[in-house]
């Protein structure tokens, strides 16, 4: 796997993708996506695209009976109830760190199924910085938000054991990454990558965080995407 390429992926990814795969590079002129875009870029029209765009970031033994949010002009919504505690979603581009170029992407679709610590507390970062953009927030605005919101205990910190699914071959991870790699994230508290042996050489684990999120994202590839099939992305 080309690690240079790890690091200069989209994501959020939450990703949103990644290593980030919403690495934060420094914006300059020839940055793509200076300002957002109208509203109707973010959006997917066919709900039910979207809900099974989310559906496919897990195996479906565990997306099938997850809850299903979909994006709508004022936040996201459920569209489906669930039964194990699971939530799948497809992340937009302002999951991204506030530096990176593709925050303001509006083809970024992130693919993603939250286990239960990380729908009870990683989940609410997303829907708050969601919150804030659609209400017309700048980037910074948006990132004192967050900072606010976690100072006065709005937002929870990281639950243990919190990880997440990003096995979607449809997920679109920005025009770098494209579809990038089928991967899991486990989130952690703020820690140093070496406590989990990660970014060294031949190391298959990858670290990426904002420090306005308050944690760290483990991130592994796998073998499949969540249909079965091989990732086959380096063999072409």
């Amino acid at each position: 796997m080309n690690r240079k390429l790890v690091k200069t992926i989209a994501c959020f990814a939450l990703a949103v993708v990644l290593g980030g795969p919403w690495q934060a590079r420094a914006l300059d002129t020839k940055t793509p996506y200076p300002t957002m875009a109208p509203i109707e870029q973010y959006l997917m029209a066919d709900r039910n695209a979207e809900i099974a765009l989310a559906r496919s970031a897990a195996p479906e033994s565990i997306s099938r009976d997850a809850e299903v949010l979909v994006l709508g002009r004022q936040g996201y919504e459920t569209a489906v109830k669930g039964k194990n505690g699971f939530v799948c979603m497809v992340e937009r581009s302002w999951t991204a760190g506030i530096e990176d170029p593709v925050f303001w992407d509006p083809k970024i679709r992130g693919a993603i199924c939250l286990n239960p610590p990380a729908a009870r507390t990683v989940l609410p970062i997303t829907l708050k910085k969601t919150e804030l953009i659609l209400a017309g927030r700048s980037k910074a605005q948006m990132s004192e938000g967050i900072k606010d919101a976690f100072d006065k205990r709005e937002l929870p910190a990281v639950e243990s054991g919190a990880m997440s699914y990003m096995m979607s071959r449809q997920a679109y991870l920005g025009d770098s990454a494209g579809h990038w790699h089928p991967h899991l994230m486990f989130f952690a508290p703020e820690t140093d990558a070496v406590t989990w042996g990660a970014d060294l050489p031949g190391s298959p684990i990858l670290t990426f965080g904002y420090s306005q999120d308050r944690l760290t994202v483990f991130l592994i590839p796998v073998a499949k995407w969540s249909d079965g099939t091989a990732d086959l992305t380096d063999k072409h």
